[in-house]
């Protein structure tokens, strides 16, 4: 399955796309890295660097199409928000729009939006449930009210399954000095860099802190929940800052704390209610706040021990790289005076021996504008008319008189038009070199990004061909196992279940019970015939809390928490919307042990109850003539196929079953076979043999078992005997 998590290289967003990776999923994401790092994700993914307004989204949702987006990219910062509301808005609600728009476009499954606190205000009241009014007051709070609004509408307007989380204060490593949890980072930073604690107030503020893996693991098992809606996500405690410190102190010792006025507007005291979200997911926090703290400042000592070896390393080349900036910047400036050095010498030297209509300081100045532009064009137009005033001088002119003869003018404008032409034109072109470059630039990363995505594409392309090619699970293998579920004899399907389910989910450790009319018990009607899997012939349900269970929900059982004598998954069989069997599967390779293969498996059992329902209804359908007249007794017919079955079974998973006939021959319309059936089992069967024998199948059971049946038949006057032939028994 994939997960597209927008801001996924940030603080939250990480931790996210971590948790996501766990379980399988195939992680994608999307961050402009504004505040995003991609060292804290270090696993396998896939990251576009974009940002969520950004038309170019479209070809990810084109080309993955993605079960659940988890959009928490976002401009978290409040002061921000009320210096740039439209920096805010642009990223908080056109992004925002943007995801939903595209997420309804390419159906995806889920979207789950990253809401706040801040929707409130200053409400006062404590703890604040989800129905309280919100009335925020700043931008940040204004627009994450607004996104709540967009996500309701798009799941009225268009069915989006839209889910919304105000967070509380989220804390825990790689999280910033800003938003609305960043009172810990800040401190801890301070206090790992030997500054003092500001405290705004008496420090007796309190908040509801919630550590950041909290968030990820209710934003994981909300994705594949039916929740829709707003909840709080939250601890429902309080912690104060007072508190915070003593906590910090207690991990790192002294620190020197400063105490200033509380600031106007900050809210007192603040504790979202998260108990809607805990009844309906069924989910607490698992870390408390001197946990989270630990975890938290043990990220920031090793990271602030990282930034101290990058500084030195980074000042140590720095000087150089500084140098070099230094040169770059004053080299044309010295090549100007070294060429106007050249000029003048040549100027003076060779002054009686050129031309009148030869000017060496023209060509210096187009030199200069052709070489660097308008800046140092000018700058020799102006070091060539100190040179010809200069020249003028020193040939006996008075200054002076140079500012009355139109000679003097006439050069000073030829200086000055050629220095403005050349540089103008130099400039010009530079200017639109450098807009084709940028827009070339523009275009190959365009290119640069259609290209990947063309990659992508035919990765999963050629991935999906293999698949169905090769993939033990691909349609080809599932429809040739499902071909084996073709019978309208409910046994026969029984037995082939086995076959199918151990050949889709690769396990050797399958097994199939009937449940009895009354609900009360399981018994096995086939196994996996493993020599060391050993599967309980009988199952009392008030025994197992699980089959309990999955009776009443009449849903997938996962084993999550690995308890051993109990199966890894299993599933009920319906018919009618009744349980009639139970299918399991014990042991399976780790890494198969994923959510694909639940739904592989949920999908499996579909098919059988299908094919068994189908069955039954033919059963029934047809049971006057599968039984002869007026008696419990199957016709030798249908007792064949039927025996065939259990055959089968017993050579293909060593399921045991023994026969037994009447001692002594008696009429089918005697009372004799009535009682008989009293005796028997519902897995069990009376029929009539093609030589015309009664015989009476018993399902499941060895001879010890037999033995003990025939002692009951016994007592009430019933003397039967095991039919002595030739059949292999487990």
């Amino acid at each position: 399955m994939k997960v597209l998590i927008t801001g996924g290289y940030g603080f939250i967003g990480s931790f996210v796309a971590e948790r996501f990776y766990k379980e399988g999923y195939e992680v994608y994401i999307i961050d402009n890295m504004s505040a995003g790092n991609k060292q804290y994700v270090d696993f396998k993914h896939k990251g576009y660097v974009l940002s969520v307004e950004d038309r170019k989204c479209e070809e990810i949702f084109r080309s993955n199409r993605f079960d659940t987006v988890v959009h928490l990219a976002a401009q978290v910062s409040v002061k921000t928000s009320v210096e740039d509301p439209r920096l805010d808005s642009k990223s908080n609600v056109l992004g925002l729009s943007n995801m939903l728009s595209l997420s309804q476009k390419y159906n995806v499954h889920k979207f789950i939006f990253a809401s706040s606190a801040a929707v409130y205000g200053n409400n006062e009241e404590i703890p604040l449930p989800e129905t309280a009014v919100c009335d925020p007051i700043s931008p940040y709070g204004i627009n994450k009210w607004i996104g709540e609004t967009y996500c309701s509408k798009w799941k009225e307007l268009y069915g989006l399954e839209t889910l919304c989380f105000r967070f509380s204060n989220v804390y825990g490593p790689r999280q910033g000095s800003v938003g609305e949890g960043g009172v810990i980072s800040i401190f801890m930073e301070r206090a790992i860099s030997g500054t003092e604690l500001v405290v705004y107030g008496d420090g007796g503020q309190q908040r509801d802190f919630i550590y950041v893996e909290d968030v990820a693991d209710a934003i994981y098992r909300s994705s594949y929940s039916s929740l829709s809606g707003v909840y709080n996500l939250s601890t429902n405690t309080e912690n104060s800052i007072n508190e915070l410190i003593s906590a910090l102190q207690g991990l790192h010792g002294t620190v020197a704390l400063k105490h200033l006025d509380q600031r106007q507007g900050d809210i007192y005291c603040s504790k979202l209610d998260n108990r809607r979200i805990a009844n309906d997911l069924d989910w607490v926090p698992k870390y408390s706040f001197q946990q989270g703290l630990a975890k938290t400042y043990d990220w920031f000592i090793q990271t602030h021990k990282l930034k101290e070896q990058l500084q030195v390393k980074t000042k140590q080349q720095s000087s150089p790289s500084r140098l070099g900036k230094v040169i770059r910047m004053l080299l044309p400036y010295a090549e100007n005076a070294l060429a106007f050095g050249f000029t003048a010498w040549i100027s003076l030297l060779l002054r009686d021996n050129l031309s009148d209509f030869i000017d060496i300081k023209i060509i210096y100045i187009i030199l200069l504008g052709i070489l660097y532009g308008n800046r140092q064009s000018m700058l020799a137009v102006g070091m060539s008319t100190a040179l010809y005033i200069f020249d003028q001088l020193s040939m006996g002119r008075e200054l002076l008189s140079l500012f009355y003869e139109p000679d003097f003018f006439f050069h000073i404008a030829i200086y000055l038009f050629i220095g403005l032409v050349v540089g103008y034109a130099v400039e010009r072109k530079n200017t639109m070199f450098e807009s084709k470059k940028q827009e070339l630039l523009t275009m190959s990363e365009k290119h640069e990004f259609l290209t990947e995505v063309y990659k992508e594409t035919r990765q999963v392309k050629e991935e999906l061909q293999q698949q169905i090619m090769n993939n033990g699970d691909s349609f080809g293998k599932i429809y040739s196992v499902i071909k084996e579920l073709e019978s309208l004899e409910p046994e026969k399907i029984f037995t082939s279940t086995v076959s199918v389910v151990e050949s889709v989910m690769k396990s050797q450790t399958v097994t199939i019970y009937t449940v009895n009319k009354y609900g009360s018990y399981l018994r096995l009607l086939a196994r996996s015939s493993g020599t060391q899997f050993d599967a309980s012939k009988s199952m009392k349900v008030e025994e197992f809390p699980y089959i309990q269970k999955l009776l009443h929900e009449k849903k997938l059982f996962v084993n999550k928490d690995l308890n051993g004598g109990i199966p890894l998954l299993a599933a009920p069989v319906y018919n009618h919307g009744k349980v009639v069997a139970v299918i399991s599967v014990y042991t399976m390779k780790f890494d198969h042990f994923t959510l694909y293969h639940q739904n592989l498996f949920k999908i499996m059992v579909d098919l059988i109850s299908s094919s068994l329902s189908r069955a039954l209804s033919y059963v029934e359908a047809t049971a006057i003539q599968r039984y002869m007249d007026g008696t419990p007794v199957l016709k030798p017919e249908v007792f064949a196929d039927i025996l065939a079955s259990k055959q089968m079974a017993n050579a293909k998973h060593g399921v045991e079953y023994v026969l037994l006939t009447p001692i002594e021959s008696f009429e089918v319309s005697d009372i004799t076979p009535q009682k008989i059936s009293k005796f028997l089992r519902e897995t069990d069967y009376l029929g009539m043999s093609m030589d015309g024998k009664l015989l009476v199948l018993l399902s499941n059971s060895s001879h010890q078992e037999a033995a003990f049946v025939l002692n009951r038949f016994e007592q009430n006057d019933i003397f039967m005997r095991m039919v002595d032939e030739e059949f292999s028994y487990a």
